[in-house]
């Protein structure tokens, strides 16, 4: 038994475990097409084009579907992005652990979004897409808090934008959190479901 057409193949184009995991948890089948996109010379275009971060995600998510979805025309593809930003600054992934403990004092005692896109294309048309917009606060916590969590943390820290995984030993580092667990991991799924629904890809 599946909620699931046979009709229609569902390719995820990112290499992102947690994206993956989100669903996979779903009960979704799909596959896995990584794009290979050059995200930094993406997002300095953005910014220089003055694009919001909402519209530089969705710039980003598109490129990446837009580029598998032309290789595999008859599958429906998601591309996804997450930005997060505080205080008018965007963060990228850090590069190592020095980096994600700067990071991490940057964000400590703040409020930062992860503006999440998710966008689906079929070939060379743009069928969908959202943006959310979880908010979450990080605690104020201490220096010897920090060293323990990024010795913890190490095989990790550059796998996020955020250096943390909420889902991990990451959830320590917060005193409050709003908005969908699925688009903090990276893909806002109760909206995706609902377009896959009305796509017909899923039992309605």
């Amino acid at each position: 038994m599946s909620l699931q057409a046979d009709t229609l193949r569902l390719v995820l184009a990112s290499a992102s475990a947690s994206r993956r995991a989100v669903l996979a948890a779903a009960g979704l089948r799909f596959e896995v097409s990584p794009a290979s996109v050059d995200e930094g010379a993406l997002k300095q275009r953005a910014q220089a084009d003055g694009l919001d971060a909402s519209d530089a995600a969705l710039l980003l998510a598109d490129a990446k579907a837009r580029q598998v979805a032309l290789h595999d025309p008859e599958a429906l593809v998601i591309g996804c992005d997450q930005l997060l930003v505080c205080d008018g600054r965007w963060f990228d992934k850090p590069a190592d652990r020095g980096e994600a403990r700067a990071h991490l004092r940057a964000l400590r005692g703040r409020t930062h979004i992860l503006v999440t896109a998710v966008l689906c294309r079929r070939g060379d048309r743009r069928l969908w897409h959202t943006v959310a917009r979880p908010r979450l606060t990080m605690r104020d916590f201490s220096d010897a808090f920090l060293e323990t969590y990024l010795a913890l943390e190490s095989r990790f820290l550059t796998t996020t934008v955020g250096a943390y995984r909420l889902e991990g030993p990451g959830v320590h580092l917060f005193a409050a959190i709003e908005g969908e667990h699925a688009a903090i991991l990276g893909l806002p799924l109760l909206d995706l479901l609902a377009f896959l629904r009305q796509h017909g890809a899923l039992a309605s």
